[in-house]
């Protein structure tokens, strides 16, 4: 339970430091960030090819967390979360928008300040 929260919320924490999406309604929840990324577990700790679910589950989140509020809640719910999980892999993580077919413009990384999430 305790790692599949992380790896949620290190994937959510890609998706909430993401610019130019459309307009959704606000106030993402950390429940809804740990719901969009649930596939991307095994990918967060083995790294390989991440799923088509977890591929999915980014694109949503990244379509949802359109507002700095939004990008702010998902990036502290991710580092509550990745703090709380042993045996990511970092590296993966970083790379999981870009095979997923996201871009952000920001690193992703445990230390993010998601003070400055914009």
């Amino acid at each position: 339970m305790g790692v599949s929260k992380l790896a949620i919320a290190v994937a959510v924490m890609l998706m909430v430091v993401m610019i130019d999406r459309p307009a959704v309604v606000e106030g993402l929840t950390c429940g809804q960030v740990t719901s969009k990324l649930s596939g991307c577990l095994n990918y967060l700790k083995t790294g390989g090819a991440p799923s088509p679910g977890c591929c999915s589950g980014v694109k949503g989140l990244n379509s949802q967390a359109v507002t700095p509020t939004d990008r702010k809640q998902a990036c502290t719910c991710l580092k509550t979360l990745a703090g709380s999980i042993k045996g990511i892999n970092y590296g993966a993580a970083a790379s999981l928008p870009g095979k997923c077919g996201v871009r952000i413009p920001y690193p992703i990384s445990p230390s993010t300040d998601c003070s400055k999430v914009t």
